[in-house]
């Protein structure tokens, strides 16, 4: 039975967890909402339906997946505990016969965590595990329980005989029983007292402490052949039929036998858990360094970080890799990435997952769809370095992309792809942040294995899911380890001071505040190069965002590192001046930024490629070519490798071609010349070859762990809203007038009458309960006081709603007056 409506037996207390719900403060009831989000959306009409959904196996099964271990193993304890459950009783199935302080001592705590989650409710005399969690936790033969305890005595012997019950009770050693109850009764006394079970096990035959040894901590079910046949203690000569024979061991089929509840915890030394762990294990430093050379080492790795993403987005500036039919990026397309950044294709892997959880790349939409920088990598370029790390560092932190996974297969044996749609894992955001938050617990400095951070994030949340879901969350505190460091989160595997902050601080300010710790550990920016008589420029350090943009289109990078190496040549030269640039403006740029005499070849390299730039201009004819040089013209046409292009002479300073003005335009600049693109109007076209980006696309939403937590205005009104609804369906009011009342739910009076008490109403101040039907044909139960009634309408303060509100006067069923003694 649901939560809301499971009712105790007679006696002090509530009676339902509704009740129970309902004698807590507000800050109780939003504590609850906080602790368990699912259940506000919607809102619960009352407390009533709050309680009922608190109890469904959905919610119930969320909030036990949320417990720590020694908070689940006090809720598996109580599963098996009697219902209700005295806390000493409770207290005694978690400590044993030889007690624990430390169990002791944080027993009541993990007791107001159950009763905060609503999953235990009632005092300490008569402590409730809640119906849902009791059958999920509970033992049977289709679901074993956690503790390893298998039915008790009743429910092992419910389809036995009376009269075999009877042979096992004599041959118990106990006295004749008159009915089955009375039987099981015995030997429940029996196996429960520790001094007789073990007086009874003395007598035992040699290997049959074996047999309970094996079974005592679980599974408690054990093959046998011919369980079920009885077996009496004279005839008995092995060490299972002496304990069938005496009820130690019940038949639970044919040739199955089970271990009694009772027995098992006797065994036990009444401890319901083998290792109860009331306290989390404690997570070793691996290593300590001092804390500067963490913000170094952080920083250094943070600089490396925004470089190669940079690096590796502008690489896709002219069309990135197609998008496989299935989604993400071939194995090929992975490897030329990983050769352009110089690393493993794991790593080229994690850098693109990376830039695409931040939205600096995406699909182009296109009908041969393509990967390409978006809009927002442009306005990201614009940033300062450590803003634009803080957007990085961010957005992974919350990402539920998992680029660990790239290279491994699917449950169907597919390979998943780097930038695929498979990679999503709902358990990565939170088991990330809960890694960094381990390694901000510890000193300054200090660093954590992996191995040492596991033990900790299982006993803080038991996973439900099985071996598998528990590897993948050992593999993603190892892939968080490793990513961490590759962002600069971390240094030397310690926590650095500016991803101490992105942690720390709240969300609306973390980007900020993380930006302001990493700024001065940062190299500050160069706006100067040193030019060489070799046509190349040494960058000594990191250039600003403007003079590297225009560098990189003006020459080639040659080799990265500490110093960045330029190599100027006809292409980049002509690559700068197709996108805009003249040959005084490169002149210009080049003077004002090197520390160094521009040298000579250099500035013949641009003046010898700025004469030839544009003096053949290419147009929609199909194509024509138009130059002013006749003899140029000429040597086009008698060039062999022209010969494709279809050309034939219109004009004295015109050629047409068969080729389309893109094919022109490659065909003759791999001939060796540099013609420019023209329009309709014989207009220079100015184009960048770099200019691809796709339609605007937001950064892609993380799948939510589960429902988002409310803040704090939203459980305000959640809680007035709850409190109203359950007063207006809980609060006394007087009888209607018969015979319209009886058997009726909502009250209902006449139109007369109805108008009549809202009038007076109105005048003395009172609330009233009213039955309304909405437009929708939905009715409910408010409580309202009026305020105003004319034409035909009710102005009044809803309590269910926490607002004035107006009603039509026909779509109100009936009035009630409140009791006086409602509160």
């Amino acid at each position: 039975m649901a939560g809301g409506v499971e009712a105790t037996s007679a006696g002090s207390g509530p009676r339902t967890l509704a009740e129970d719900l309902r004698a807590r403060g507000d800050d109780a009831v939003a504590a609850l909402l906080l602790a368990r989000p699912d259940l506000v959306n919607p809102v619960p009409g009352d407390l009533t339906q709050l309680a009922t959904r608190a109890g469904t196996r959905a919610s119930v099964v969320r909030a036990l997946e949320h417990l720590d271990r020694f908070t689940l193993q006090t809720a598996e304890a109580l599963a098996i505990a009697p219902d209700p459950c005295p806390y000493e009783t409770l207290r005694a199935l978690m400590t044993g016969d030889e007690g624990s302080a430390e169990i002791v001592a944080a027993l009541p705590k993990t007791l107001a965590a159950l009763r905060t989650n609503a999953l235990v409710w009632g005092g300490d005399d008569r402590l409730r595990l809640v119906r849902t969690a009791r059958d999920l936790l509970a033992p049977s033969p289709i679901a074993p329980s956690p503790t390893g305890l298998g039915p008790t005595v009743a429910e092992a012997a419910a389809g036995m005989s009376p009269g075999r019950l009877q042979q096992i009770v004599a041959d118990a050693g106990l006295p004749a029983t008159h009915d089955p109850v009375s039987a099981v009764a015995a030997l429940t006394a029996l196996f429960s007292d520790r001094v007789r079970l073990e007086a009874l096990l003395a007598e035992a035959p040699e290997g049959t402490q074996a047999v309970l040894e094996r079974l005592k901590w679980g599974p408690p079910y054990g093959d046998v052949a011919q369980a079920a046949d009885p077996v009496r203690a004279r005839t008995a000569d092995t060490p299972v039929q002496w304990l069938l024979a005496r009820g130690l061991l019940l038949p639970a089929g044919h040739h199955t036998v089970v271990l009694p509840r009772e027995t098992a915890l006797r065994l036990r030394g009444g401890r319901a858990h083998q290792a109860p762990e009331p306290l989390p294990p404690e997570v070793a430093p691996a290593a300590r360094y001092d804390a500067q050379v963490v913000d170094g080492t952080g920083a250094g790795q943070a600089f490396t970080a925004v470089r190669t993403v940079e690096e590796l987005v502008k690489g896709w500036d002219a069309g990135g890799p197609l998008v496989l039919r299935a989604g993400g990026m071939s194995v090929r397309d992975l490897k030329r990435t990983a050769a352009v950044l110089d690393t493993t294709e794991e790593l080229a892997a994690f850098w693109l997952e990376t830039a695409y959880a931040a939205g600096l790349v995406a699909s182009d939409g296109e009908v041969d769809e393509a990967y390409a920088p978006t809009p927002g990598f442009d306005e990201w370029l614009r940033l300062p370095t450590e803003d634009r790390w803080a957007r990085l560092a961010s957005a992974w932190l919350a990402a539920t992309r998992t680029p660990g996974l790239v290279g491994g297969r699917d449950a169907k044996g597919r390979t998943l792809s780097a930038l695929g749609p498979d990679l999503d894992r709902s358990l990565a955001p939170g088991v990330r942040r809960r890694v960094l938050e381990l390694l901000a617990a510890l000193p300054d400095g200090a660093s954590a294995r992996p191995e040492e951070l596991l033990p900790r994030l299982r006993w803080e949340r038991p996973l439900r899911g099985g071996a598998s879901l528990d590897e993948l969350r050992a593999r993603i505190v190892q892939w968080t380890v490793q990513e961490a460091e590759l962002l600069g989160v971390t240094g030397r595997g310690a926590l650095s001071a500016h991803g101490r902050t992105l942690l720390a601080e709240a969300p609306g300010t973390a980007l900020e505040a993380a930006a302001d710790r990493l700024r001065p550990l940062l190299p500050e920016p160069l706006d100067h190069v040193l030019l060489q008589a070799d046509l190349t420029a040494v960058a000594p350090g990191p250039l600003r965002t403007v003079l590297a943009e225009t560098l990189g289109v003006l020459a080639d990078i040659e080799s990265k590192g500490g110093a960045t190496v330029y190599r100027f040549t006809p292409e980049s030269v002509r690559r700068a001046l197709d996108a805009g640039r003249t040959a005084d403006d490169l002149h210009t740029f080049l003077a004002t930024h090197s520390r160094t005499p521009v040298p000579q070849p250099l500035t013949y390299l641009i003046d010898d490629v700025a004469r030839r730039h544009g003096r053949l201009r290419v147009g929609a004819a199909s194509a024509y070519v138009r130059c002013d040089d006749d003899a140029l013209l000429a040597e086009i046409l008698a060039d062999r490798r022209a010969a494709g292009l279809g050309l034939r002479r219109l004009a004295a300073t015109v050629l047409a071609a068969q080729s389309e003005p893109v094919t022109l335009l490659e065909r003759l600049r791999t001939m060796g010349f540099a013609p420019a693109a023209e329009s309709a109007e014989g207009d220079v076209l100015i184009t960048r070859a770099d200019a691809r980006r796709t339609p605007p696309r937001a950064a892609p939403v993380p799948v939510p762990d589960g429902p988002p937590r409310p803040d704090q205005t939203l459980l305000s009104a959640a809680v007035k809203a709850i409190r109203a609804g359950d007063r207006a369906a809980t609060a006394a009011r007087k009888p209607a007038p018969e015979p319209a009342a009886r058997g009726a739910r909502l009250p209902r009076t006449t139109s007369a009458e109805t108008l009549a008490t809202m009038q007076a109403a109105v005048l003395t101040g009172e609330a009233l309960w009213i039955g309304y039907v909405n437009a929708d044909g939905a009715a409910s139960q408010r409580v309202i006081e009026p305020v105003r009634v004319e034409g035909g309408f009710v102005t009044a303060y809803d309590h269910t709603a926490d607002e004035v509100r107006t009603y039509p006067l026909h779509r109100i069923t009936g009035v009630a007056e409140l009791a006086e003694d409602a509160g």
